[in-house]
């Protein structure tokens, strides 16, 4: 007998004795009782709205910053990109006298794809020593290429390829709805991967055979994005009604005029993760988490959320808007764009205690990083404290006030889990600890759950 075969064998049922007691209890409560009726016809989350809770979710702060209309990422999972070119197109459009501006989603996405494809058989490649059924061969062939990413996967691709204004490489079907486009890409990646590890069995050269695929891979993704451009023409009109046309700009050149800001030397990711094996004060990096294969790896400073929170407003107080990630599958209103734990009475509703404390929810997969989004203002108390914070979506202008959101205070505690930085707001001490050599985490922690 095997030992899992002995352990199993030691797992202990329920009894007819045991649910006649549960049984016995539901009945004896009212509050069960009278719950059964209410969610007969209504969903889990109606039922504990608290309305009392709207009071404290005004649309008003004491820091706003003035930002262009909101995006729509549609059916994706590009938030990372939308929010991150939407802190880009803010410069731009200074510069410009622009009132509505956007960068290319799509363009910034195509190599995103391209890369990741690329990130995905190197792996494969680099792995091709360990039996197929590894714990890190399968984390790389059931992740596969998604839309998701991170905030230094960003800065990867914009370091090799710029960017282009939405006009030069506008949205198709398959950019805004991509689950179709991503399980055929996956299933041809998955093909590829099996075919790499048979050359490499019998001595044969995977980086010749991988270049034929990734010739093919290219292909797919044009049909599916369009090719990415080369070169452009950037014609604007600004707000005093005034055109402008930049003629033969590539997009590292447009990124260098327009853009030009330094993400990669003047910016840190800040994460908030209070789990037992990351201490404050530290870096980490997630291994097989990438996509440019001869870019920088993701790297995160590890601190506490009162640091973190004090960081964000030292910048938003400087009228600079900040990219962070959070966990929006909880305590959300999507018509009303609010995120707060005092509209919703879980535990009253239902008798039934849900919450975990921070750290513990991390270790147990309860809740990661899943959302990239934009702070655009925050509410401060005579004292300074964050009261709520708003937040411009990538879910379209249907929802909250044309598109942005608001964050309760107690929310942004317990969900928020990154943000990115200028270090000039950090200390010495801070920056040497953000720039040490990072400790490696393994490809399934939760640090490495991507944005989407």
């Amino acid at each position: 007998m095997r030992k899992d075969d002995e352990v199993m064998n030691q797992f202990q049922g329920l009894t007819a004795d045991d649910l006649a007691g549960f049984e016995a209890k539901y009945m004896d409560s009212a509050l069960c009782r009278a719950m059964t009726n209410v969610l007969y016809k209504h969903s889990v989350k109606d039922a504990a709205f608290c309305h009392e809770g709207l009071a404290k979710s005004q649309y008003a702060f004491s820091i706003d910053i003035p930002t262009m209309p909101v995006t729509n990422q549609k059916a994706s999972g590009r938030c990372w990109i939308f929010s991150a070119l939407n802190v880009l197109r803010e410069v731009t459009a200074k510069k410009c006298n622009l009132e509505k501006f956007e960068l290319s989603q799509n363009y910034t996405a195509f190599w995103d794809k391209f890369e990741k494809a690329n990130y995905m058989l190197e792996s494969i490649i680099n792995l091709a020593d360990r039996p197929v059924d590894d714990r890190i061969v399968c984390h790389v062939l059931s992740e596969g290429v998604g839309d998701g990413g991170q905030w230094d996967m960003f800065v990867n691709l914009v370091e090799k390829y710029g960017v282009v204004p939405k006009s030069a490489m506008e949205e198709t079907y398959q950019s805004s709805n991509t689950r179709d486009m991503n399980g055929l890409l996956n299933s041809k990646l998955r093909q590829c991967a099996a075919a790499l590890r048979q050359t490499i069995r019998e001595g044969g050269d995977p980086q010749a055979q991988k270049k034929e695929m990734m010739s093919e891979i290219y292909g797919f993704l044009c049909m599916c994005f369009g090719k990415p451009p080369k070169s452009f023409d950037f014609e604007y009109v600004d707000k005093d009604k005034k055109y402008h046309v930049i003629r033969g700009l590539t997009p590292r050149t447009f990124y260098q005029e327009y853009v030009g800001l330094n993400l990669r030397e003047d910016y840190v990711s800040i994460i908030n993760s209070p789990t037992k094996d990351k201490p404050f004060g530290k870096s980490y990096t997630v291994d097989y988490l990438g996509n440019v294969a001869e870019g920088a790896p993701v790297r995160y400073y590890n601190i506490p959320m009162d640091t973190l929170k004090e960081l964000i407003i030292r910048q938003l107080s400087d009228g600079e808007i900040v990219w962070f990630g959070s966990d929006v599958g909880k305590y959300g209103e999507r018509d009303m764009g609010l995120w707060s734990t005092d509209c919703y009475d879980f535990e009253g509703t239902y008798g039934i205690h849900f919450d975990m404390e921070k750290g513990e929810s991390l270790d147990y997969r309860e809740s990661a990083m899943n959302h990239a989004m934009v702070i655009t203002g925050v509410d401060l108390d005579e004292k300074g404290k964050a009261l709520k914070w708003k937040i411009q979506n990538s879910w379209s202008d249907e929802h909250g006030e044309k598109g942005y959101y608001l964050m309760g205070a107690e929310w942004f505690d317990r969900f928020v889990y990154q943000a990115v930085i200028h270090k000039k707001y950090l200390t010495e001490a801070q920056i040497a600890e953000a720039n040490a050599e990072p400790i490696h985490l393994n490809p399934w922690d939760p640090m490495g759950t991507l944005a989407r």
